[in-house]
Order: structure tokens, then sequence, then C-alpha cells
């Protein structure tokens, strides 16, 4: 005879109770959009690898994002495209008053006040060898320099108006560089700080350096993002960028990592944290549902339900549109 205490279908058997199984249900907030501004102002690119994601100019901005803050959007996060500047060895056009981020922070601050601005913070797509900070003679990182050059970076979308910045980079010390550069600057109450904390060397990146003209020129980015199998180094990260002044943890990417991302709720319990579907998951899901493997709505609700479940209260998805749709 079964328990009592072993019947489950009992809190199951209708949707409203099915809802109720979830710590945490998902809503429209969660939910931040990654988008890549160019510095062709009238840029309207599709990104074959990327489905139903494009390259934006700031002329476009409003046509793009206005139908989307109408349903609901909540948050983006800007990647500059830098496609016609010099690039050098310091990442230069990073924080140039006339490239696409700054222009793109701006541009959206005076169409859309009540939008949160999160800007990615790295050198990858500014450098001419494409790596996150600065290099060595011998091609290495040169750390210490690196971190300068991305606090002066995060500073000054701070002061074009980001509400947050996130820098992706990996380089050791920065988090503290940064936070130490905003307060200094008086943006120090006035700027979230979101780390990429635990971001992985993973092969799922590849459209993601497609849309943005990211990979290196040489070698790979191994010495400084963490090895897939690396769990005591991400905990490592998290409790550092914590310590460090991170107002969010992120992990990235997300969907195989679930265990990093429950490893950050034990570990930073009293930050919000993040995780990133990245380019590589995004494009996976539709090529699946493409070859009839699943339903697309129903995986992609699968996937971002399971970092829910692991721990993350944001996530940073190019599902956003979809779920501005899906969600109620």
């Amino acid at each position: 005879m079964t328990m009592a205490f072993s019947r489950l279908h009992s809190g199951i058997h209708h949707p409203l109770p099915r809802s109720w199984q979830s710590r945490c249900l998902l809503n429209k907030a969660m939910f931040m959009y990654p988008i890549f501004i160019t510095d062709d102002p009238d840029a309207c690119v599709d990104i074959p690898s990327l489905p139903g994601q494009r390259r934006w100019g700031i002329n476009r901005l409003e046509e793009f994002i206005g139908p989307l803050v109408e349903k609901g959007l909540a948050s983006v996060i800007l990647f500059g495209v830098p496609l016609k500047c010099d690039k050098d060895g310091r990442g230069t056009p990073a924080d140039d008053p006339e490239g696409p981020v700054i222009l793109g922070v701006k541009k959206l601050r005076s169409l859309f006040p009540s939008l949160y601005i999160a800007c990615d913070v790295c050198l990858c797509e500014y450098t001419s060898h494409g790596h996150c900070g600065l290099l060595n003679e011998d091609g290495t990182i040169n750390n210490d320099p690196s971190v300068d050059r991305l606090a002066e970076v995060a500073l000054n979308y701070a002061i074009a108006g980001a509400h947050c910045v996130a820098p992706s980079d990996m380089m050791d010390g920065r988090i503290m560089a940064i936070k130490r550069k905003l307060i200094d600057a008086g943006y120090g109450n006035k700027c979230t700080l979101m780390s990429y904390s635990a971001k992985f060397a993973s092969s799922l990146y590849g459209p993601f350096r497609d849309a943005a003209g990211s990979a290196p020129a040489f070698g790979d980015r191994k010495c400084y993002q963490l090895p897939p199998a690396a769990k005591g180094l991400a905990r490592r990260a998290i409790i550092r960028d914590t310590a460090e002044g991170a107002d969010i943890i992120m992990v990235k990417p997300a969907l195989p990592y679930l265990d990093i991302i429950a490893d950050a709720v034990e570990l930073a319990p009293n930050h919000p944290l993040a995780c990133y579907q990245v380019s590589g998951e995004f494009a996976m899901i539709h090529a699946g549902a493409k070859a009839g493997v699943f339903d697309l709505r129903v995986m992609a609700f699968e996937s971002v339900e399971s970092m829910v479940r692991a721990g993350a209260s944001i996530i940073l998805s190019y599902f956003t549109p979809d779920f501005l749709d899906w969600l109620v």
C-alpha cells in the first residue's frame, strides 16, 4: 500500500499548483537582452549564426527597442561592434565618445528613460589582437595594465549614463579596480557592478564571436577564462569578486554550468545571481527545433527554468524578445 507522504500527484494535478512547485516564477524583469551596436548608424544586419539577431546602428534603435519596451523589456546589455575604427594594442576605441557603445547608451537613455542599460566591459572587440587585455611582448596577457585600462573604460561608460558595467574579461583584480575607480569619480553609488565571475573557456561562444567580430587573432583565451572542469577555481573567483565589491555575480555559460550557479547561491547568498544563456546555447536550441528534435518554445522554457531552479535571478538571453511574448 502506498504511504500517504509519497503521494506527489496531488500537488501537480492542476496548472496552478504545478506553477507553485517552482521556488521562483519566471517573469519579464528577469531577462536582460544582449544587443549588438555597430558604428554604422543605419545598420540592420542579420547574424546568420544567431537566428533572428542583428547588428544595429544607433539610428535604428528606436524602431528595434521601442516595441520591446512596450512589451515589458526591462534591461539590455550593450556590446560594441566597431567595423570602421582603427584598432590598436590597448583597445583605444572601446570608450571612444563617438563609438557605438557610448553613443548607444546616450541614445537609449534619451529614448527610454525607464530602460536599465548595462554595458559589457572588455577589450577584445577593440584590440588589434582580439584578446581581452593588453599583451606582453611575448603575446601573453599583461594583467595589471589591462586592469587599469578596463577600469578606465568602465568609468567612461558610467559617465555616459550606463546604469551597470559588466566586466567580462576575466583579468585578476579588475572588480576592485573598477569599484575604486567608480567610487573615486563619484559613481560608486550610481552604477551597478556586475561581474562575469565564473566565465568558462567554452566552445559555446562561436556565434557571439561572429556577431561581435571578437575572435582572437592568435592563440586562445584559456589562460584567463576558466577551464570547463575547474569547479574550485570558479568558487574561488566568486568568493574573490564578492569580496572585491561586485554587486551582481554572473556565471557564463549557463546550462552546462548549473552546478556552478548553485555554488554561487551558496557562496554569495546576499547577491543577485545572473547567468548568461550564451550564443551557442541559443543556436543549439534553434537548431534542435529546426531538426524536429523538440518544440522551440517548450525547450526554451525548460532551459531557463533549469537556471532559475539552480538559483539564477537574472538571465541574459537572446530569447528575451520571445519571453516578452510568452510570459503574461
